[in-house]
């Protein structure tokens, strides 16, 4: 899906020297390549910069695909759980079999707890690493606070239009 017409050499270029997988440079002579062609600054720049905005929209639409195939695999387990409940409650735990399908049923275990974990050993307890709220930190560090190992960092974010 190509929304612009972009120069074949700067496309082949890039794909000679980076790894379409990772996005590592694998060519360092492929690359020097891109730089080295031959043509207009203005149009080689605009070209890499439609380039970017065709991968981008491409990015954009798979991630809606991916969406809508997510909410297709959600629906689709809830009914097959559903439609469990439904047949197990009919079966009652008994066998069943045809050619085509058949129900056993097996026995499990699980721990269900709804208690105070005061209550319980530390060896049935499970503690998680705490998570930095950036937005928090950021708020502080604007504010003057210090704290060792945060800092506030100045980033250049390109915008394509």
């Amino acid at each position: 899906m190509n929304l612009y017409e972009i120069d074949y050499a700067i496309m082949q270029a890039y794909d000679d020297a980076v790894d379409p997988e990772t996005g590592e440079i694998i060519n360092d002579a492929a690359l020097a390549a891109l730089d080295g062609l031959q043509m207009e600054f203005d149009r080689k720049a605009e070209g890499i910069l439609l380039w970017i905005k065709n991968l981008t929209a491409e990015a954009e639409a798979l991630k809606k695909e991916k969406q809508a195939f997510e909410e297709r695999q959600r629906r689709a387990e809830k009914k097959a759980e559903s439609l469990k409940q439904y047949i197990s409650g009919v079966l009652h735990g008994e066998k069943f079999s045809t050619d085509r399908v058949a129900v056993s049923w097996r026995r499990s275990e699980s721990v269900e707890f709804e208690g105070d974990t005061a209550y319980l050993p530390m060896e049935c307890l499970r503690f998680r690493e705490p998570e930095v709220n950036k937005t928090e930190l950021k708020k502080r560090l604007k504010a003057g606070e210090f704290y060792p190992g945060a800092k506030l960092v100045q980033n250049q974010n390109m915008i394509i239009k």
